[in-house]
């Protein structure tokens, strides 16, 4: 497992184009480091660059229990273009249980703290779970995407960890062409009008001039567009999520 860069390395880092940066982590990390992907464009072309650098390029993907039959056909189509098995990460059972048992199975339309605690349950946690076992991640985040990604680095240390966002300063034009130059394969709900996609009944197609993000979440006004994995709202030291979450892990050790 590679050490953490330093402050200068870091900055250099920042500046490189995302084949660079991609091809430093792999030598740096080498099996250590995956690729985090929902099969959306940014993580394709990320995973497309990456098997080009090493064929054997880890890929996981966080299976939520509530994901789209769409989603699960692109994990054969990575393995047939790419020859890459994704590895799934999913949620604690009885944790799921215990929040379905105590709020219900569709709670995240109830108010916006119970979205957070679906999307810390079934997405944020497994995820810390999967990140013990690796020394650095990929993701496809891009400062266009939205307003609370505009300030997205390329790289960055979270909690020991090394979070790569090779697309980062990417246009979505950029994408489009990289995926039409390479034939890159397409999540087939892009072609219904999706342009995030994430778990079925938490999105839907987007309208014309709208924000890509719009069909997350699209029943919250004013809340923040993102699950938790790489957006962190400010707030007491005991926020409701907290409390809803505490209750959840009681409930589910009894």
């Amino acid at each position: 497992m590679g050490a953490a860069p330093d402050l200068r390395e870091l900055e250099r880092l920042e500046r490189a184009e995302a084949p660079e940066l991609l091809a430093w982590a792999l030598a740096e990390f080498g099996h250590s480091l995956a690729i985090a992907t929902a099969f959306q464009a940014e993580g394709l072309v990320i995973l497309d660059i990456a098997s080009r650098l090493a064929p054997d390029v880890r890929v996981f993907t966080l299976d939520t229990g509530r994901l789209p039959e769409e989603t699960y056909r692109m994990m054969e189509t990575v393995r047939e273009r790419y020859g890459i098995a994704v590895e799934t990460v999913s949620p604690d059972t009885a944790e799921v249980e215990a929040m379905v048992r105590l709020h219900g199975p569709n709670l995240f339309h109830h108010e916006v703290p119970l979205r957070n605690l679906c999307c810390e349950v079934r997405k944020v946690r497994p995820l810390e779970r999967k990140l013990r076992e690796l020394g650095a991640w990929v993701t496809g985040l891009r400062r266009e995407q939205h307003d609370s990604r505009s300030d997205v680095r390329k790289i960055e240390l979270i909690d020991g960890k090394v979070k790569l966002s090779p697309l980062a300063d990417w246009t979505g034009e950029q994408v489009r062409e990289y995926i039409q130059k390479h034939d890159v394969p397409m999540h087939p709900l892009y072609a219904a009008g999706y342009r995030s996609i994430g778990c079925a009944p938490c999105t839907r197609p987007v309208k014309q001039g709208e924000d890509e993000r719009a069909g997350r979440w699209w029943w919250e006004q004013d809340a923040a567009k993102e699950c938790g994995i790489h957006f962190t709202p400010e707030g007491k030291a005991e926020r409701k999520l907290d409390v809803l979450l505490s209750e959840v892990l009681e409930a589910q050790r009894r």
